[in-house]
């Protein structure tokens, strides 16, 4: 049976490829903001296992307002942050996720939830356009986002080149500000204490599903025991 490639292997390939056609202006200012994000972050401040979530609510693109509880209902709840529909990173790591993560969650009984503070009108685009068999959710203002301390905003050459493309990115989401939330995976039990976190700074850097898994597992083998 072949290997399957690692999400990160292919986000570094997709990189990789992607510097041999880009402008060189644009690329740097690519990889200085992540450069940037990975030496500046607040790690102290960002969602860690223990941590206790109050109740919330996220909006589904198709099944409206979801609630904490609602989702904790029957089993674990994993939450995929990521940044918007049209984050070319974003739609190598979802459909990813929908191949090699939601499968075996599904089977453990975990409910995984993908979340961005895009507006669901737009959001539903990357739930279309790879037909994830997963939610897919706003979360409005990053109020969510906010909480678990991983929000960044553009730096300056970023917002530069965001205005310039016609599309800033407060009209991309539909939020009107700079703030987009790093990726990041959150792992709930269904008392609502965070079993598992994950945030990563860097946006082509993402959550390998094995470990996601891992922290499911470790959460049915307490509840069994």
């Amino acid at each position: 049976m072949a290997r399957v490639q690692s999400l990160n292997q292919t986000l570094a390939e997709f990189q990789a490829k992607r510097a041999e056609t880009m402008p060189a202006d644009k690329l740097k200012i690519n990889v200085d903001q992540r450069r940037l994000l990975v030496e500046t972050a607040d790690r102290s401040a960002f969602v860690k296992a223990s941590d206790q979530v109050q109740p919330f609510e996220l909006t589904e693109v198709d099944a409206g307002r979801l609630s904490l509880a609602a989702l904790l209902k029957n089993g674990p709840l994993v939450l995929i942050f990521f940044r918007f529909a049209g984050c070319p990173a974003c739609n190598i790591a979802l459909p990813y996720y929908d191949q090699h993560l939601a499968p075996e969650l599904r089977r453990l009984g975990a409910m995984l939830v993908g979340v961005s503070p895009q507006a669901p009108d737009k959001l539903r685009h990357i739930k279309d356009r790879h037909h994830l068999d997963f939610l897919i959710a706003t979360d409005t203002d990053n109020a969510l986002g906010r909480r678990f301390g991983i929000l960044y905003s553009f730096d300056e050459p970023s917002r530069r080149a965001s205005i310039e493309s016609g599309s800033p990115i407060g009209e991309v989401t539909g939020t009107g500000t700079w703030e987009l939330p790093m990726p990041a995976a959150v792992v709930i039990d269904q008392s609502g204490t965070v079993r598992f976190a994950d945030v990563s700074p860097d946006w082509l850097v993402r959550t390998e599903p094995g470990d996601i898994i891992a922290a499911v597992q470790t959460i049915a083998t307490r509840a069994a025991a």
